[in-house]
């Protein structure tokens, strides 16, 4: 019945993350409905207010938690490359000013020094933000693009998500 009135709602010009918000799986083999993976509306207060939650939130799982984290920093070059990838820096995007590029590879350039060399050991978690930190002008991140509700925006450190990329397609690839 539901799968019926989700067609339907394409008809009458209708959202089904409207009507059914709590779908979460579709006809299609049990995966998870698109619709809700958009995020919700907030206020620009309730937005600043979440994400200082979850900050605290982070810092205090790191400190509370029992969890190793890597840290070890090793200058040496090790003996093999597991795997290796490169990825285009400088790309022209549709209606996005080439700055918003040039100063992501500042921001990368500055983040990259504080994840080289770094060893994850056995039973070690690995955590980007805890090693990077916290983003400010005052450790030379400039304004970058952000994205932002399915749009961008300027922030400072923007562009560092095509590093946390790179390293989670690294993980998947290495053997």
């Amino acid at each position: 019945m539901v799968n019926e009135e989700i067609e339907d709602c394409g008809k009458w010009g209708l959202s089904p993350y409207h009507l059914f918000p709590k779908l979460i799986w579709s006809k299609r083999g049990g995966r998870m409905n698109h619709f809700d993976l958009r995020p919700k509306q907030r206020s620009a207060f309730r937005i600043s207010l979440g994400k200082r939650y979850y900050t605290v939130k982070r810092y205090i799982e790191w400190f509370t938690d029992q969890k190793k984290y890597a840290k070890t920093i090793n200058d040496e070059e090790l003996p093999f490359v597991s795997s290796s990838h490169q990825t285009i820096l400088l790309r022209k995007l549709k209606d996005v000013d080439m700055w918003y590029q040039h100063n992501k590879v500042k921001n990368l350039k500055i983040a990259i020094k504080r994840l080289n060399n770094i060893i994850v050991k056995p039973g070690e978690t690995f955590s980007y933000w805890k090693c990077i930190g916290t983003t400010t002008k005052r450790k030379g991140y400039v304004e970058g693009m952000v994205l932002f509700y399915g749009k961008f925006k300027k922030g400072t450190g923007g562009g560092l998500c095509q590093l946390s990329n790179l390293i989670y397609w690294m993980t998947l690839h290495t053997r």
